[in-house]
């Protein structure tokens, strides 16, 4: 670790498997400047007022309207939010970015589209290109002038992207590159000026170039997808296209460095997209409960209603604390740093955390959408009701940035590799609850006290299952364990269920600690039934991970184990949950 990260206490990716952190450590959305509120308003009330209402018009493939909203959303700064000022952008915090991927997601159509143009179209550059190269685009872009897009997948190389095989050669006046091949699924592939390209140099040297539109680059017809619709997505192809030497981003042959570094943004931007939505989703159904009249009386006085009602907003509000958790990791991380390789390294240090939170609010996504047309019953099922629509769009956010699979192997992936290069104490950790896993002793909650006490309990011990399971895959498989991918996705899942309990326990410890136990109570009651319910999958998603790597009198020891780590005073969910949807039916809207 270098001398500024020991200045700046900057916390190990990962490390919440083996750490403790106080409430005073984590960033919330309590924690919003006067700025950042009004930024929260701003983009929110352009969404609202003239993004929404286009619904119908970008989904007839109105590009020319798609284009005007891009340059009114560059007006309010929400695609040059995170540019620095020299390069045409306003230079602020990441949390202004993730708020205004955050009001994104109140449009999944328009949220495709500007998602593009100001994350994975512009990152690359913004990172990787040459100065010339940012002085040319960044300040276009950044002002909606030019529309960008990323091209990397291909159609045999989707999560195997160094399979591609679309080509890049150097002229022979060494002037520019020459390339051809095949792009597919390109966002705002239609009506994008210019293009992030993958493709290999000289045949081997995977590379990214940045290639503007031409003849010798045209698009296919949009896709006819399932949902978002009101977005361009095409096939691209590259004849001959060519793009000058200062287009080259970063350096030959260091593609996969570009194309992974800027998707660990694009994951966390995205979760945050699917907060955006969660909450409009929420809000929409708690409305129509209330309107809703069956037997006498609104639906949302049933109990059955009740319990989604309080489950889609503890998936919201959790998920919520997750992505500002994180957010506050990585803005510490690069707070100060001026040199965007510094930046990009902060960024990469939380990559298990950025995948956390794409599958985990990807998934929360999706069963609020779909909670969201059962509340609406046959109408949920109409398209001229807004659940159906909701609940088609919400489907595309567990591939988008690499699919929910290969992200659930990546995070004990890159836990892994952290422990072995010795940033991440894990392996030792892991070795001593080996020892904690022989012993006889139980755990006790006698002497657990204050706010969420039990809760926390509840989750240390959930992440010692965590290490438990991976120690025991590590020590198992070596260096194979990377072939195992049910064991990982098995780890993932026990993983991610921790980093969101504890992230939803500190934030609500940290509520309780300002306003009063009192005025935290509602939220204290969510993390009860999160936590509750948490542990329940936890201890059966380790039985079977163990299972498969564990038999006999090892399995029988690990069991023993899990049941003392998974041992719980189950809570009152049924009460919690109608207290929890009693505040959203009273306020008639999402109220967390």
């Amino acid at each position: 670790m270098s001398a500024v990260a020991e200045e700046k206490k900057i916390i190990v990716g990962g490390s919440f498997l083996i750490e403790e952190r106080t409430p005073e450590e984590v960033f919330t959305p309590e924690d919003f400047t006067d700025e950042h509120r009004m930024i929260v308003e701003t983009t929110r009330e352009f969404m609202d007022n003239e993004v929404r209402p286009a619904t119908a018009e970008m989904e007839k493939h109105n590009w020319q309207l798609v284009r005007e909203l891009i340059r009114k959303s560059a007006e309010l700064g929400m695609v040059g939010v995170n540019i620095p000022e020299e390069y045409g952008g306003l230079g602020l915090d990441q949390t202004s970015g993730a708020i205004a991927a955050e009001m994104l997601g109140r449009s999944a159509n328009f949220a495709t589209t500007l998602g593009a143009q100001s994350g994975i179209g512009l990152t690359p550059i913004l990172y990787f290109g040459t100065e010339e190269a940012k002085k040319k685009y960044l300040p276009r872009i950044a002002s909606g002038e030019l529309v960008s897009a990323y091209a990397l997948t291909e159609a045999g190389s989707g999560s195997d992207a160094m399979a591609a095989k679309a080509t890049a050669r150097l002229s022979a006046d060494g002037t520019h590159y020459v390339l051809n091949g095949e792009k597919m699924w390109i966002t705002n592939g239609g009506f994008a000026d210019v293009f992030i390209v993958f493709a290999k140099l000289d045949g081997d040297k995977f590379s990214g170039f940045i290639v503007e539109r031409q003849e010798g680059l045209t698009n296919g017809a949009d896709e006819h997808k399932m949902g978002i619709k009101g977005s361009s997505t095409t096939a691209l192809v590259l004849s001959d296209a060519k793009t000058p030497v200062e287009n080259l981003l970063g350096e030959a042959g260091k593609g996969a460095k570009i194309a992974f570094n800027v998707l660990n943004i694009g994951r966390f931007k995205l979760g945050g997209m699917c907060l955006g939505g969660m909450k409009l989703m929420l809000h929409e159904a708690v409305r129509y409960a209330n309107e809703r009249h069956q037997f006498g009386r609104p639906i949302s006085s049933f109990g059955a209603i009740k319990s989604k009602l309080a489950e889609m907003a503890i998936r919201t509000w959790v998920g919520e604390s997750m992505v500002y958790r994180t957010l506050g990791l990585i803005e510490n991380a690069i707070s100060g740093e001026t040199d965007a390789a510094a930046k990009l390294r902060g960024i990469e240090e939380y990559a298990a955390e950025c995948s956390i939170i794409k599958v985990a609010l990807s998934e929360y996504c999706d069963f609020v959408a779909d909670e969201m047309v059962q509340i609406y019953g046959g109408y949920g099922y109409s398209a001229d009701y807004p659940a159906e629509r909701a609940y088609r769009d919400s489907r595309i956010n567990r591939i988008f940035e690499g699919t929910n699979e290969i992200n659930r192997m990546l995070i004990p992936g890159r836990m892994m590799k952290s422990a072995m290069s010795g940033r991440l104490a894990l392996l030792p950790a892991a070795q001593k609850l080996m020892d904690e896993v022989l012993s006889p002793s139980l755990a006790s909650f006698d002497e657990d006290e204050g706010v969420l006490a039990a809760e926390m309990k509840l989750t240390q011990n959930a992440k010692k299952v965590a290490l438990m399971t991976l120690g025991t895959a590590a020590q198992k498989y070596m260096a194979r364990l990377s072939d195992e991918q049910e064991v990982l996705m098995g780890i993932a899942d026990i993983t991610m269920d921790v980093y969101a309990m504890e992230s939803a326990i500190l934030r609500a410890q940290k509520l309780a600690a300002k306003r009063g136990e009192a005025a935290a109570a509602r939220y204290i009651e969510m993390v009860q039934v999160f936590c509750n319910d948490a542990v329940q999958r936890i201890e059966a998603r380790a039985k079977n991970t163990l299972a498969a790597m564990s038999e006999g009198d090892e399995l029988r020891t690990l069991l023993a184990a899990l049941r003392r780590f998974t041992k719980q005073t189950p809570v009152n969910t049924v009460a919690a949950r109608q207290s929890i949807a009693d505040v959203l039916i009273k306020a008639n809207k999402y109220a967390y």
